[in-house]
């Protein structure tokens, strides 16, 4: 399950990036919205959108993302 958020600075949670994102700036952060769903939005883009996602739901997608079934 997901859910948009039109403006992720409205969000109160601590974003985060991945270590291993390094200096560029195409990078995506994610924040804990709730002890069950994260908001991931684009690093380049503090006040835009934002979608939120069960933990379940994020799995799904890197799984899917990985196997490459996404292209």
């Amino acid at each position: 399950m997901s859910s948009h958020i039109e403006d992720a600075s409205t969000l109160d949670v601590t974003w985060w990036k991945s270590s291993a994102s390094g200096a560029q700036s195409d990078c995506v952060e994610v924040g804990r919205v709730t002890e069950r769903s994260v908001a991931v939005r684009d690093s380049k883009d503090k006040t835009g959108p934002a979608l939120v996602f069960s933990y379940a739901a994020l799995s799904a997608l890197v799984s899917a993302v990985r196997r490459g079934e996404l292209q």
